[in-house]
């Protein structure tokens, strides 16, 4: 074909492409008015559509790449290339026809081989790779098929593995935006290439070859035609966005493998439950740039509801903190939901405002509802624009939530709804040991005070006992003595007194060491012997007054029931100088309840004083206040000085304990 027809064939078809341009630019400007309607229209799918963009680069900020693992990157690259050249060049030795014999050709890929074995050497002997230096032998790989192909740019191109390589290389090395990118630059040096050529490049190189005498290029334009080089064109456009994506994923992935063992790490037997805890949810805030963390959890064993929040300012997180609780966060956080991770957005607002809750279930189900009822005591309590919230649940021993409130989303809803669910399966484990390692120390501590407190009845107690009735038996005798020992006999008295209660104090010691093994069927009797060991060791008249014959009453709520019980008659004994004391216990339908009454001198106030009017006046028996905020029960004291005091506990009963 002569060269004339080839550049005349060449105008036309560059003229239409010219006349297609402008009807595409055309076509883009409608698009962009109708996207920028849209955009007035649906702010919010423009947001979402900007959070999956960005989500890609975070997950890999998320899970960075340390030195070492890049200079193997780059040496597998490089043995890679080599052996790539090496191959091509073993496969135009075989079929020479393909480069149409030139020397030029030859020429380049030795060329190639060298540099992919200075790479190599260059790799070996420094200790790590820079940024600057990737992008340099990047940006070499991308020329490279460019220029070598124009030797064989036919369907049976033997270099068109060097595309494929490049693409790869970037996906290897990067992501799906970096791959894109790179085949973009493949395809525009490819249209360069073919405006220089039908521009009449060749002919010029060709005249300056033949004034040297050198060989000829030996290159066929037609190949670089538009129509053939607008279909090769996309095959390296698409090509590359499928190995960018599939590279994306994969990274995605990794990082996602790396965030949870990064999150792992933190779950630390010397650091403690609470460390751990704070730990773990500060690398969540920072990880989702979350303004508040809150942390509800509750243990079967005492059924208390523990409350906890960590809040961040210019994602620096603050120190985790236990916060006082009430009877209704149970309900407030612990809420009966289908959904084991669900994420929660409010709009709207001037009583129009309208909830919308995405979740999964246990099995990883999407699961979609409008009813936000569960929700109401939660937007009560806090003001958040979104929410996140994951449930962990370890063998019905120890259950709660993680609420993540006003975050800053990188992706899809449902896919970090996913992440955070397999977080929580594979992180919660290590968290559970943590626990137990925790009630084990508890209990090791339990049977140390337990063996501590029988140390102390066997030893010191014993003797003081012994010493006691010593000092009694010497005050008898100085008793029936001359006149001049009344000094004597009463000093001894007072000696003797001092020792007794001093083994009271002990006594009242031991008993508080004691681990409690008490639940419904040894409630009764454990009350009825503690009141009768009372009136024996103090004198004091005291009645335990029951109704009941049987319980159903929960281990936790029994054994802080008969720590009230002890803790009110030390306080009988120690305050009142009361010569009587009664403790009730009864029940009605939904309630327990235990009185403790005496006629000693009563509380520094008089009345009648509920809960929170005693917290507010900071009156009232602390320990006794404590114990039953734990089991969410009431506390009403009544005094009348001088006449005694009256301490009435109400516990709700609940048949089921509450779950997350």
């Amino acid at each position: 074909m002569a060269p004339g027809t080839v550049q005349s064939r060449f105008r036309k078809s560059l003229q239409a492409k010219w006349l297609s341009q402008v009807s595409l630019a055309l076509s883009l400007k409608l698009e962009i008015i109708s996207l920028d309607y849209w955009i007035i229209a649906f702010p919010g799918r423009i947001r979402l559509s900007l959070r999956a963009l960005r989500h890609r680069f975070l997950w890999r900020l998320r899970a960075p790449t340390g030195p070492g693992e890049i200079r193997r990157t780059e040496r597998w690259l490089a043995t890679a290339r080599v052996f790539l050249a090496i191959s091509a060049l073993v496969a135009i030795w075989m079929d020479p026809g393909e480069v149409r014999h030139s020397m030029w050709a030859y020429g380049l890929m030795a060329f190639y081989i060298s540099q992919g074995v200075i790479i190599m050497l260059l790799l070996r002997r420094r200790e790590q790779s820079t940024p600057s230096f990737r992008l340099l032998v990047h940006a070499a790989d991308v020329i490279w098929p460019a220029v070598i192909s124009v030797f064989a740019a036919g369907q049976a191109n033997p270099f068109f593995l060097f595309f494929v390589f490049v693409l790869a290389a970037a996906a290897y090395r990067w992501g799906l935006w970096e791959t894109v990118g790179t085949a973009a630059s493949a395809v525009i040096l490819l249209w360069i290439e073919c405006f220089a050529f039908q521009m009449g490049l060749l002919d010029w190189i060709g005249r300056h070859l033949a004034v040297y005498h050198l060989p000829p290029l030996r290159i066929d334009v037609s190949e670089f035609e538009p129509k053939r080089l607008f279909m090769r064109s996309i095959y390296l456009l698409v090509m590359g966005l499928l190995l960018g994506y599939l590279a994306e994923q994969q990274k995605k992935l990794r990082a996602e493998k790396a965030v949870i063992a990064r999150i792992l790490g933190k779950a630390r037997v010397d650091a403690g439950l609470t460390g751990t805890l704070q730990e773990i949810v500060a690398e969540l805030l920072r990880m989702y740039g979350a303004r508040k963390a809150v942390l509800a959890s509750q243990e079967a064993y005492n059924r208390r509801v523990f409350v906890g929040e960590m809040l961040s300012h210019n994602n620096t997180p603050s120190t985790f903190r236990w916060l006082d609780t009430v009877a209704s966060d149970g309900e407030t956080y612990l809420y009966d939901s289908p959904t084991e991770t669900c994420y929660v957005s409010r709009s709207g607002g001037n009583g129009s405002e309208h909830i919308d809750l995405l979740g999964l279930d246990p099995e990883g189900v999407r699961y979609r509802t409008s009813s936000s009822e569960s929700l109401d005591r939660l937007v009560q309590r806090h003001e958040f624009r979104d929410l996140i919230a994951v449930s962990f649940n370890f063998g019905r021993e120890w259950w709660g939530r993680i609420f993540l409130l006003d975050l800053s989303l990188t992706g899809e809803i449902e896919e970090e709804l996913r992440f955070l669910q397999e977080m929580v399966h594979q992180v919660g484990p290590a968290v559970y040991n943590v626990y137990l390692l925790r009630r084990l120390r508890l209990r090791a501590g339990a049977v140390e005070r337990a063996r501590f407190a029988r140390e102390l009845h066997d030893g010191a107690v014993q003797s003081l006992i012994a010493v006691e009735m010593q000092v009694d038996v010497l005050r008898r005798q100085s008793s029936k003595s001359d006149a001049g020992s009344e000094a004597v006999t009463s000093e001894l008295g007072r000696i003797q007194g001092l020792l007794r209660e001093e083994v009271l104090k002990l006594r009242e010691l031991m008993q508080q060491m004691k681990s409690l093994d008490v639940d419904s069927r040894r409630l009764l009797g454990f009350l009825a012997d503690t009141v009768e060991r009372f009136q024996r060791e103090t004198g004091i008249s005291a009645r335990f007054l029951t109704d009941l014959y049987e319980l159903d009453m929960p281990q936790p709520i029994c054994r802080e029931l008969a720590r009230i019980v002890q803790e009110g008659l030390v306080n009988v004994r120690k305050h009142s100088r009361a010569h009587q004391v009664i403790v009730r216990l009864g029940s009605t339908s939904d309630k327990w309840s235990l009185v403790i009454e005496d006629d000693g001198r009563g509380f520094p106030f008089a009345g009648r004083l509920s809960h929170l009017e005693l917290d507010a006046v900071g009156r009232g028996p602390l320990v006794i206040k404590e114990r039953v905020r734990l089991i969410e029960g009431e506390l009403t004291v009544e005094s009348i000085p001088d006449r005694g005091s009256r301490l009435e506990i109400n516990v709700p009963q609940k048949r089921e304990t509450i779950h997350g």
